[in-house]
């Protein structure tokens, strides 16, 4: 009975694991991306309704898609680094040379999502663009409205 052979970075299994973790990673940031690109949409649309009815005090209203949000686009980045820290893993392993066919297509994060997360509102990406829209939220509210 042979021993199952160790693969290597050349292994077209090991170059389609890779692939694979690669594309969920980026998936993950472009989850991230694109709840910015949705907050500004309706925080806007939210204010120019609130604009439209002559409604200032209703501007507050703008802050719950913010913080709904924030709250999204935080557990999109955890993942992201969790995801990542599984990619990680799996180099170092092959770099030791110690993957075998067990350690392929499971495509699982890696660490503590609730510390990820945490991480990920400490983050400047997260808490500078919310933070800033809030306080636009605001601005708008006191100055425009």
């Amino acid at each position: 009975m042979s021993s199952p052979s160790l693969l290597t970075e050349e292994s077209p299994s090991v170059q389609a694991h890779l692939q694979i973790m690669q594309g969920v990673i980026s998936r993950m940031a472009d989850n991230s991306t694109a709840s910015k690109a949705w907050c500004i949409t309706i925080v806007s649309a939210i204010l120019v309704l609130v604009a439209d009815k002559s409604k200032p005090e209703y501007a507050f209203i703008a802050l719950v898609p913010i913080f709904l949000f924030l709250a999204l686009d935080s557990y999109y980045l955890a993942l992201e680094k969790a995801f990542r820290d599984s990619y990680n893993e799996f180099i170092g392993r092959l770099h030791s040379q110690m993957v075998g066919s067990e350690d392929l297509y499971s495509v699982v994060p890696r660490g503590n999502m609730t510390k990820h997360q945490i991480d990920a509102l400490k983050s400047f990406s997260v808490w500078g663009f919310y933070v800033c829209l809030g306080v636009m939220v605001y601005l708008a509210k006191e100055l425009v409205l």
